[in-house]
């Protein structure tokens, strides 16, 4: 299923503002989603991140690509704020970096119902913290220069 990204992603050129996203994805909300009691279920919401999260990562261009590709989710942190329910759809969310070390770092992510306004209270808040491995080394490498360069322009102020 096609995802689409919000036309106003900024370009990475500095640090973003508090409602600012590195990158919004629009992700269909399914009924296979649902749990039984109408909401999104959460096993099912850490797909949707993870839906969003590639979006993001793919959309960063070749220069980036063994970056996105050694990633590895390291921890998952979620809080819901409101329910989420399929006439929310398409869900929208807003991902930037929360943080970088030597070695990993943590995407932050906003979740909100379709048409919410990006400074209203999202209706879930989220992290999850990415180590980079040297896939054939078989262990964690540290983050180039580069990147970390990179990771800080996708960071909120």
């Amino acid at each position: 299923m096609a995802r689409v990204s919000d036309d106003t992603n900024p370009t990475p050129t500095g640090h973003l503002g508090k409602h600012e996203f590195a990158f919004v994805a629009r992700v269909p909300v399914r009924w296979s989603d649902m749990d039984a009691f109408g909401h999104v279920n959460h096993a099912r919401m850490v797909t949707l991140m993870e839906e969003a999260r590639v979006e993001w990562l793919l959309s960063a261009g070749p220069e980036y690509q063994p970056l996105i590709k050694s990633a590895m989710i390291v921890h998952v942190d979620i809080r819901y704020q409101d329910q989420l329910r399929h006439r929310d759809t398409p869900l929208q969310i807003g991902m930037w970096i929360k943080g970088f070390r030597s070695v990993d770092f943590t995407i932050g992510y906003e979740i909100r119902a379709d048409g919410a306004d990006v400074t209203s209270k999202a209706a879930c808040v989220a992290t999850t913290q990415m180590a980079v491995v040297d896939i054939e080394a078989h262990s964690l490498r540290r983050l180039t220069d580069e990147e970390k360069a990179y990771l800080a322009s996708w960071s909120r102020g």
